[in-house]
């Protein structure tokens, strides 16, 4: 299928907001995150003004934290408008990484750090496991990178031949499905919540 076909596909996949309220939460962010394999098909970490509330960069590039931002839209959760709202009230709860004074929506829910410190403050956080049969579809997975560096994806619906979950992340070449969800160090695992996100 042409690249534009499905970036058409997948803009309509995540536009459909809340799809399903029959517990199948997690397999639809699963799927959302899946429907960028092809169509986000490289990586960009550079800053850009964004659309506010559901801005995001050209679907074709993006970071890590993108494949998550545009998975959670298709059960409605606006990450950009969410963290923003809560970084607004609470912003000392947040890293201070960046040297910011104030919330910045146009990067802020692009950011590992600031994704991992919103999700434990929605209480989604379930600990890093070792065991793959903790990690369902739909869980969004941070690790630590060998350099250091935070990362972040989406646990897919499949799995690999070892049985293992595979996951759909962005690491400097566009996303993908793979088997890498022990490859690097867990650092969070994350479950949406039942209760509204505010901000959502």
């Amino acid at each position: 299928m042409p690249v534009c076909l499905r970036a058409l596909g997948l803009a309509a996949l995540l536009a459909g907001g809340l799809a399903r309220a029959d517990g199948r939460a997690g397999e639809t962010i699963a799927e959302a995150a899946r429907a960028q394999v092809g169509v986000t098909t490289s990586y960009d970490p550079a800053y850009r003004r964004l659309d506010f509330p559901n801005g995001d960069v050209p679907i074709d590039t993006g970071v890590c934290a993108d494949v998550v931002v545009r998975a959670l839209r298709r059960v409605g959760i606006d990450l950009q408008a969410a963290l923003n709202r809560d970084m607004r009230a609470h912003f000392a709860a947040y890293p201070a990484n960046w040297g910011l004074s104030r919330p910045d929506r146009n990067i802020d829910h692009r950011r590992v750090p600031n994704l991992r410190r919103w999700f434990e403050r929605q209480g989604w956080s379930l600990g890093a496991s070792a065991d793959p049969d903790d990690y369902r579809p739909g869980d969004v997975v941070s690790w630590a990178l060998a350099d250091g560096r935070p990362h972040i994806g989406v646990v897919s619906t499949r799995r690999s031949a070892a049985g293992r979950p595979l996951v759909v992340h962005n690491i400097a070449v566009g996303a993908r499905e793979e088997d890498v969800l022990f490859a690097w160090t867990v650092t969070g695992r994350y479950r949406r919540s039942a209760a509204p996100a505010p901000g959502a």
